[in-house]
């Protein structure tokens, strides 16, 4: 699938707004002046030619079983599952768990598009969420990182970079057009990893519209 937006247009991106952090996104975008669309069926993905509607796609924190629950409605999964295999998308903790090929603790079914396994509620409970400050391979000072019942990532993909990290496990990766986080950027003050996603966004609409004007 194909979106027929040009190159140079402004990017439109949707959050998932089944469940979760969506609007948490959505102000984060705001003060980057980016237009966005909150998904709450699955006909809001595509044009009525069949391409799709946004140029990117949020999956935000929440619960990921309850946002299973939604999805698995109405073939909303199906159409999810295909859609993030080429359009640019952005799990935050339990997005991330949704986009991750392999779920653990416990076991559960996901879009498997992203090469990593990933365990659930690796960090304990509610009580146990917390903030750090760490560096990263972004740009600029070290990352403040909120962490609410976040997962852990336990193994990568050869494909997949890994851009922040907590105790040794990766807590930032980009795979291709994919990008996942384990803890909530959308709850910080630190625009620099949803200001990554739109450059991701944008490098994707220039490499599609090269290819089909070759």
């Amino acid at each position: 699938m194909t979106n027929n937006r040009t190159a140079s247009s402004s990017p439109t991106i949707g959050i998932l707004a089944l469940q979760g952090a969506y609007e948490a996104h959505a102000r984060t975008l705001a003060a980057l002046d980016v237009t966005t669309r909150l998904i709450r069926t699955p006909d809001q993905l595509l044009t009525p030619e069949g391409t799709p509607s946004i140029d990117g796609l949020i999956i935000p924190g929440g619960e990921s079983t309850t946002m299973l629950k939604f999805l698995e409605r109405n073939g909303f999964l199906e159409s999810l599952s295909c859609l993030v295999q080429t359009l640019p998308t952005f799990g935050t903790c339990a997005g991330a768990i949704l986009l991750a090929n392999d779920v653990q603790n416990p076991p559960q079914i996901s879009l498997a598009a992203l090469d990593i396994t990933i365990e659930r509620n690796a960090y304990g409970r509610q009580i146990d969420s917390t903030i750090l400050t760490a560096p990263t391979k972004l740009p600029g000072a070290p990352l403040e990182m909120v962490f609410i019942r976040a997962p852990r990532i336990t193994r990568t993909g050869p494909e997949v970079e890994t851009l922040a990290t907590r105790d040794d496990f990766p807590v930032l990766v980009r795979q291709g057009h994919l990008l996942a986080a384990t803890f909530h950027p959308e709850l910080g003050h630190d625009l620099r990893v949803h200001q990554l996603f739109l450059d991701l966004i944008a490098s994707h609409r220039i490499a599609a519209h090269t290819t089909v004007a070759s």
